[in-house]
């Protein structure tokens, strides 16, 4: 399904009013922005075989792989009561044996009938609160996402699940990278605190120029590179150990949760 405008929601519409604008394939671009203030939510999907493995890796990698919640349905019951994985989504992604083979909405339902879902926690969330903290993001103004980069720090393992971490890179002016660390840091669900913050090279990062996913984004000489695990680990790990099926959300588009940002805070 080619990309449409979000032109039907918007910042002010409710989680509900997307995934069900979603399920019926009127949106399929990014959900940045949308339900402004609620927890949004990355989803997995994978066989019998391999869930547990994954729950396990989650528990262990908290940073990239936030848990909101698990389903062997697709139906969710505790972050959106109504709401399913398997068609709220505006688009996925299709792996087989690690290879991206298939992208668009139906594939939640063609392919995801008998696997077991889960919902991971998104930057988007964390981005709100930068934002409402006066905290631009450039990404965001240039209209493209974060850069993302696969790091040289590896993940805890669990089981088929082990490899490198996957970070989002995000230029904020010097006297607000404490601002910016103290309040993700807050928010658990959207990966929390950075991992990282300052040279690149000791992530293993050698040019940022040249991200492993997404645009660049340029370093002002009065900002510092901030660097957030992210949730796209799982598909980085799924092409290097090859994983013989899971379906993930296309780039930017996500799940809305009834979860408020604010109140998700410790």
């Amino acid at each position: 399904m080619d990309d449409v405008s979000n032109s039907t929601v918007s910042a002010t519409s409710t989680p509900r009013e997307i995934r069900m604008a979603a399920r019926a394939g009127r949106i399929s671009s990014t959900t940045r922005g949308l339900a402004r203030g609620f927890v949004q939510a990355g989803v997995v999907a994978l066989p019998k075989d391999l869930a547990n493995d994954f729950l396990a890796f989650c528990q262990k990698n908290p940073g990239p792989c936030p848990l909101i919640e698990v389903t062997e349905t697709g139906r969710t019951g505790k972050c959106a009561a109504d709401g399913d994985l398997r068609t709220d989504v505006p688009g996925y992604n299709l792996y087989r044996d690690g290879e991206l083979v298939d992208q668009g909405h139906d594939i939640g339902m063609s392919y995801g009938k008998d696997l077991v879902w889960f919902a991971i926690g998104c930057s988007y969330s964390f981005e709100y609160l930068l934002e409402e903290a006066g905290i631009a993001l450039k990404g965001l103004k240039e209209g493209h996402g974060n850069p993302l980069f696969v790091t040289k720090i590896m993940c805890e393992r669990a089981g088929a699940f082990h490899g490198p971490m996957v970070v989002s890179m995000r230029p904020v002016p010097n006297e607000k990278v404490g601002l910016a660390s103290c309040l993700s840091g807050k928010l658990p669900l959207g990966h929390g605190a950075p991992v990282h913050v300052g040279d690149p090279s000791l992530l293993g990062i050698t040019d940022t120029g040249k991200p492993d996913y997404g645009m660049p984004v340029e370093i002002g000489e009065d900002e510092m590179p901030m660097f957030w695990a992210c949730s796209v680990t799982p598909q980085a790990i799924a092409k290097e150990r090859r994983l013989p099926l899971m379906i993930t959300q296309r780039p930017g588009q996500m799940f809305l949760t009834d979860y408020k940002v604010l109140s998700m805070m410790v």
